[in-house]
């Protein structure tokens, strides 16, 4: 199958991009290189170096003509999206529109699409949040990518553009960015290489759902011929603080010092773990990384840097 992936060139994308490829699916990659690199591109993909924002968009599908799009190009940063909801729009909704009219346009089979876990559900009133909860975003990214989602419902129902929406959780492993803005386990790893005193958040209570990078490709894979129209959240189905994972990290690196504790940022919830049954029951995916066994690669893989 050909696949065109959109921010195949980022750290999600780039292992998603690896998984197909090693299935035996002929790639196309879509990047800007705004947040992905080009170290991190296959040499068995062909690349395209545009935005989907661009006119340029469309050339790329009339060349290509990719019988599956996996969408993960996104504007990710929570505080940026709270700061600059203009441009967040601008690259997670008009960016992702042009992607689904170039896939009608080009006859395009399915999309896989990228959304958010914890910011499109919000603050949940019971935990774990499955799919049946009513989404409440907290904040402009998660209200974005919840728009695209009923999109790409849209274009299904009018276009017969097949779809499956997997909500990540938070994703963490190799080639994550520790000077991101996103990626709280990448960035606790640079701090305590650096030897800074990292600031936790929500004074180191705030809950999330940490889910390995490697078993996320893995469900990307399993979507290309499983779960059409349906929605699925790709999680651990375990809530950990961020305390927990920086004493982990802490016993890893034998690092000497404490954290900085501070409240939330505008924004971000509190507590949030997520259903992974559906994805179990459809898809047949269950995630094999234990948490310790994936900070540890993550370690190993920054020192290596």
């Amino acid at each position: 199958m050909k696949i065109l992936v959109t921010g195949g060139a980022g750290f999600i994308g780039s292992h998603v991009v690896d998984t197909y490829i090693a299935l035996g699916h002929e790639v196309v990659i879509v990047d800007n290189l705004s947040t992905g690199s080009r170290n991190l591109l296959n040499p068995h993909a062909r690349f395209h170096e545009t935005d989907i924002r661009l006119p340029a968009l469309a050339e790329v599908f009339e060349t290509e003509k990719p019988e599956a799009v996996t969408h993960l190009a996104a504007q990710i940063d929570v505080r940026r999206s709270v700061e600059e909801p203009s441009y967040d729009a601008d690259v997670n909704i008009l960016g992702s529109l042009n992607v689904l009219e170039n896939c009608v346009k080009s006859g395009v089979r399915k999309v896989i699409f990228a959304s958010p876990g914890g910011a499109v559900y919000g603050e949940p009133t019971q935990l774990p949040v499955d799919e049946d909860c009513l989404p409440k975003p907290l904040c402009h990214y998660g209200a974005a990518k919840l728009s695209v989602e009923h999109y790409i419902y849209l274009y299904r129902h009018l276009y017969n553009l097949d779809y499956t929406v997997l909500r990540f959780t938070n994703v963490y492993g190799p080639r994550q960015s520790p000077h991101g803005e996103a990626g709280v386990c990448s960035i606790l790893i640079g701090l305590m290489l650096s030897g800074k005193q990292p600031t936790l958040y929500g004074f180191g209570e705030a809950v999330r759902d940490y889910v390995y990078v490697g078993d996320i490709a893995q469900a990307a894979a399993l979507a290309l011929n499983k779960g059409g129209g349906e929605v699925m959240n790709l999680c651990s189905g375990i809530g950990t603080t961020v305390r927990e994972i920086f004493d982990i990290l802490k016993e890893i690196l034998s690092f000497p010092h404490e954290p900085i504790l501070r409240d939330l940022r505008p924004g971000e919830i509190q507590r949030i773990y997520a259903s992974r049954e559906k994805a179990a029951r459809v898809l047949g995916w269950v995630p094999e990384m234990s948490l310790r066994d994936g900070l540890e690669r993550t370690v190993r893989h920054i020192q290596g840097q």
